[in-house]
């Protein structure tokens, strides 16, 4: 049986912090008058058959991923070394930043919806370590029992960025009776697309390049109608299969929830919960292609 990311545990204990460190003043993604462009030049994610590389993660901890494991500027350096063995002739990276931004609760907490937003300082220092680094940083939401659309527009100030996209998470999408951790969540194809939708007219509003937008995914019934998922101009489409396990494991979840005539293939590997993790020429001969990978 194949082992699912972030099996539901009774109770976890709470991380320690480290302490914050002081980040330098971010540069601008372009000069005044120039069309905005993405790291390392152009308006389009994928586009010179570009190859992302991500880290995931939330800040100040490192209990949910490799990304706060360590400052963002230390992370960064890490992120460059474990993406260049992806690298390949005709093949030039991009580098992202996978911040949860969002986190799923066990508890209901103020509001009720069993989930809570980190600080936006954090997500502040973030945004300038991707300017600072030439990186796209990518804003996760677990909602709870919130709907995506109503999460990702209390993000809409970090969004208005020309280098930050949006990544849903529908495990961490609960019904109203469901709590994390408790149950696997999952979401509508409608309520995708009016995600989508509200995220692809700010861009067009902006005047933004194409900003990701990424579906988490680990077993079939997580996205109900999957089918119905729309395309949007303006976004790069991701279907992003999670799931660890040995590689046999994890090509038989990727081969049974990939889609890849809706979206472009992403691909997630864990440091600590994969059976002898996968490498770069095993993640490359992957059918249908995979165009993003994020290490956990």
């Amino acid at each position: 049986m194949v082992q699912l990311e972030n099996a539901p545990t009774q109770e976890e204990a709470e991380p320690e912090e480290p302490e914050a460190t002081e980040e330098p003043e971010a540069t601008e993604p372009g000069e005044p008058g120039e069309p905005v462009a993405l790291p390392g030049g152009g308006t389009e994610v994928f586009a010179g058959n570009r190859f992302l590389v991500a880290y995931y993660g939330t800040g100040q901890t490192a209990s949910m991923g490799v990304l706060g494991e360590s400052p963002p500027d230390t992370m960064d350096r890490r992120l460059h070394r474990a993406a260049a063995p992806f690298r390949g002739p005709g093949r030039p990276l991009r580098h992202v930043y996978e911040l949860i931004v969002t986190v799923a609760d066990a508890s209901p907490g103020p509001d009720g919806d069993y989930s809570h937003d980190i600080p936006r300082e954090v997500v502040e220092t973030y945004v300038r370590a991707a300017h600072r680094n030439d990186a796209l940083l990518l804003l996760d939401v677990q909602p709870g029992r919130s709907s995506f659309p109503e999460v990702a527009k209390r993000w809409e100030w970090a969004l208005r960025d020309p280098w930050v996209g949006l990544a849903l998470d529908p495990e961490w999408r609960m019904g109203p009776r469901q709590v994390p951790g408790r149950t696997i969540g999952q979401v509508r194809a409608g309520e995708v697309n009016r995600t989508s939708a509200w995220l692809a007219r700010l861009t067009r509003e902006e005047g933004l390049p194409e900003k990701l937008f990424v579906l988490h995914q680990f077993r079939t019934d997580m996205v109900q109608d999957i089918g119905r998922v729309l395309d949007r101009r303006g976004l790069a489409m991701v279907q992003h299969v999670d799931g660890f396990g040995t590689p046999q494991q994890k090509r038989a979840t990727y081969h049974a929830v990939a889609k890849p005539r809706q979206f472009t293939m992403g691909f997630k590997l864990f440091y600590d919960e994969d059976v002898r993790r996968m490498g770069p020429r095993e993640v490359h001969a992957l059918r249908p292609k995979a165009r993003f990978v994020s290490f956990q």
